[in-house]
């Protein structure tokens, strides 16, 4: 076994099977190629709709409404260009994230992506490598495999010669040399569409609201555009292009052409952004997730403090001798291959001693809290949670109880009666040493955690720790609520109880991957957005299950992998900076998504009213183009590079749906107040279409002002500015848009007009909060019976 060990295959090995396509090729990559990207941003639903509506006003020979294809052609270049941007971007940093493997080559260790993995390679695993691919197992060191991403049960296994390995699991104890059997496509974990089904997404209110007025509209907009061509075709009987323009404006009024483009672009943008900052970004809804974020998880290790332990000192107990359990220890220390960073600091504090033969070793997992082994000629030895090993009214946890609550980790040295490695069990335990260690406290999570409770995020730690320890830690780091701790192997089965646990306490300990899991469905029921910072195998089953999923790129494989956010700095400070670009992102979407809905509701409902009058659409398609560009496109574009972190609470669509549908009944409203003023006043068409169009103008800003609030100098200067725009362009183009002149007498009734649309809007705004109000007391109520 030594020698297939040393050898593995040679580099001609290695080519004869690349080139045989005996390769493990990844198809996992998030970054889109570049043939995709084009193809997303011009093959969609509304592109084509646009285009055949195009061709139809081509046939009419009116070729100035063709304005409306100006936006989308602008649409699709930004948004291809940006994403190509990104992409370059998000390339350049998945080389810090890509799975890696040590194989053996030509007798040396060298460490490659998975996907240069080819069959036959002999391969060496350790606790926290992902298996990238299938093989069998050479040789083995205790090594435990989770195959909960593929299986769903969270029991490790352990593994023997001549065992399957599957890719998609990962290793939670001991280590092991193995021979790969499967690549690529022939792998378990392909075949079962690898990480997808598993992995949830993150989630997307946002997303989930867009898309669902996108499917309303989808089928809504073929069928009104039907009725109202019907309706037009009998305004203009003998006019076959002017009913077929006025349908067109009718039907492109209602696309919301750019509320994907904004919504998409500004996640693709955000990417980016978050890329600069070290966060690379494995779904792009990530971003809305972490931003909605009111609960963060956190272990203790690696986030509040740095990672790295020290021993403190050796406290001995008698009849043992200190040079026996320093010899021990060192045995312990640098026998096992098992490293994390409790073993680092045992390497660093105890001496290695000359080699001794080992046997029956159990290698340390976070289930068992403990590791043990046999050596040959001394007897049987044990290490790990001292409350894991010793009898719960034991005098020694008393002593123990001294260090952990001045906040350090205490390790119990014990020699044990037996041990037997193929169940895991050990005999009774006799207390030889404690190691006391301690944790070094990141210097910056205090300012971390602060700017978190300043945000409105509860904070809950989760750690393998003593409680007691974990909870001083956490108050030393400044953590809110940090004495409120329990130990998790306390906590009850029923769900209901448990939900009341996770509200209350703030710190839990000795917590078991399925316990981490538990813990952030409990809360999820409870209402929250929950996040979960990890890096270790531990953190996996939670990481999967959250809704915005945060590892540190430093960390295991199988944490980033089941991730939807990798911090390639590993640094839990960089949160902050992130979480703010996350609400500044969400929050310009949720500002100017009214602008755009707010178009899509009057012009829906414009289309079926003068169906039903069987009068004249009040607009033209290039008559919508000036305002949708003034008052939609250019505030949205503006607005949107200003950072504000000003998330609402009200949840997307309802803060949306609040702003945008008070605005659109006030433009319905003074539509069908126009056409019975004209109709008093026999206006003729060009006068009617006069007042239709500068009202419209004059509300659609109105509605860039009420999306502006609060104001400062940036949002005056682009409502101001857009406003005077478009009435100096009507002065002087009056005629290209179909209008009378602006200084004509007859303009005298668009001045009371348009001063009483604030009033009648307020009063919308009034009347939908009321109405909301109504529905959650009558929901309550009905809750309540």
């Amino acid at each position: 076994m030594e020698d297939i060990k040393l050898m593995g295959l040679t580099h001609q090995q290695v080519s004869e099977r690349i080139k045989q396509g005996l390769v493990n090729v990844s198809h996992d990559n998030i970054s889109k190629t570049k043939k995709q990207i084009v193809l997303e941003h011009t093959l969609t639903y509304f592109n084509c709709l646009n285009v055949f509506l195009a061709a139809i006003i081509i046939s009419t020979g009116r070729w100035t409404n063709l304005t409306f294809m100006v936006v989308i052609f602008v649409n699709a270049f930004i948004g291809i260009y940006q994403e190509f941007k990104v992409k370059k971007i998000i390339d350049q940093l998945t080389v810090v994230t890509v799975k890696k493997v040590k194989v053996i080559r030509d007798q040396q260790e060298m460490v490659i992506p998975t996907e240069q993995l080819v069959k036959d390679d002999i391969i060496f695993l350790e606790t926290g490598n992902q298996i990238g691919s299938d093989c069998i197992v050479l040789e083995s060191h205790g090594i435990e495999v989770n195959e909960a991403m593929l299986t769903g049960e969270s029991e490790p296994v352990k593994k023997k010669m001549n065992d399957e390995l599957l890719s998609g699991s990962f290793v939670v104890a001991g280590s092991a040399y193995a021979k790969v059997i499967r690549v690529g496509n022939d792998n378990y974990s392909t075949r079962l569409v690898h990480k997808a089904k598993n992995k949830n997404n993150a989630s997307s209110e946002m997303k989930d609201s867009i898309e669902k007025v996108i499917k309303i509209l989808s089928v809504v907009i073929i069928p009104v555009g039907l009725v109202l061509f019907f309706s037009q075709r009998s305004a203009y009987p003998n006019d076959l292009a002017t009913a077929i323009v006025k349908t067109v404006a009718g039907v492109v009024g209602m696309i919301p052409e750019g509320l994907v483009l904004l919504t998409s672009l500004s996640f693709i943008i955000g990417v980016g952004k978050l890329a600069r900052k070290k966060a690379l970004i494995q779904e792009m809804e990530a971003i809305e997730a972490l931003a909605r974020v009111d609960v963060l998880c956190l272990d203790k290790t690696g986030t509040i403090t740095t990672g790295e332990l020290k021993v403190e000192k050796l406290i001995p107990y008698q009849p043992y001798d200190l040079q026996d359990i320093e010899f021990v220890m060192g045995v312990m220390a640098h026998e096992c291959d098992d490293v994390n960073a409790t073993q680092l600091a045992l390497q660093d504090y105890f001496f290695y001693p000359d080699h001794q033969k080992i046997e029956d070793y159990i290698p340390f997992s976070s289930q068992r809290k403990m590791r043990g082994l046999t050596i040959v000629g001394k007897g049987h030895y044990v290490l790990g949670a001292p409350e894991f090993l010793l009898p719960v009214n034991h005098p020694v946890l008393k002593d123990i109880q001294t260090y952990t609550q001045k906040g350090y980790r205490v390790l119990l040295l014990g020699q044990t009666d037996s041990i037997d490695a193929s169940t895991l069990r050990i005999g009774k335990v006799e207390t030889m040493a404690l190691i006391i260690i301690y944790d070094c406290i990141r210097p910056e999570a205090k300012e971390t955690l602060h700017f978190f409770e300043n945000a409105h995020v509860d904070i809950r730690i989760l750690s393998g720790d003593n409680p007691v320890t974990v909870a001083r830690v956490a108050q030393l780091a400044g953590l809110k609520d940090g004495h409120l701790y329990i130990d998790a192997s306390t906590l009850p089965e029923d769900e209901l109880e448990m939900e009341k646990i996770v509200s209350h306490y703030h710190v839990f300990g000795r917590v078991q991957p399925e316990q981490k899991q538990r813990i952030m469905k409990a809360l999820q029921a409870r209402g929250h957005v929950v996040g979960m910072v990890g890096d270790g195998v531990n953190d996996v089953l939670a990481l999967k299950d959250a809704d915005c999923g945060i590892a540190m790129a430093a960390g295991s494989d199988a944490a980033k992998q089941a991730a939807h956010i990798v911090l390639l700095d590993s640094s839990f400070a960089s949160m902050v900076e992130i979480v703010k670009e996350g609400r500044a992102i969400i929050a310009d979407i949720e500002r100017v998504s009214s602008l755009y809905l707010t178009k899509t509701i009057y012009s829906t409902i414009l289309c079926l009213v003068f169906a039903a009058l069987r009068m004249s659409y009040p607009f033209t398609p290039l008559q919508l183009s000036l305002i949708s560009g003034l008052a939609i496109g250019l505030p949205s574009f503006l607005l949107t590079l200003e950072r504000s972190s000003s998330l609402s609470s009200q949840g997307f669509l309802k803060h949306v749906i609040s702003t945008a549908v008070p605005c659109a009944l006030t433009m319905i409203t003074y539509m069908l107040l126009i056409t019975f003023i004209g109709y008093q006043l026999h206006f003729d068409e060009r006068m009617l279409s006069t007042y239709y169009y500068l009202v419209a103008g004059f509300i659609s800003f109105l509605v860039v002002f009420v999306v502006c609030l609060p104001l400062n100098r940036l949002r005056v200067m682009v409502t101001s500015t857009i406003a005077i725009i478009f009435y100096l362009i009507l002065m002087v183009m009056h005629d290209f848009f179909g209008i009378n002149s602006l200084f004509s007498m007859s303009m005298i009734f668009i001045i009371p007009i348009c001063l009483s649309t604030p009033f009648v809007l307020w009063l919308y705004k009034k009347g939908i909060i009321y109405i909301y109000q109504y529905l959650e007391q009558y929901q309550r109520k009905s809750f309540k019976l």
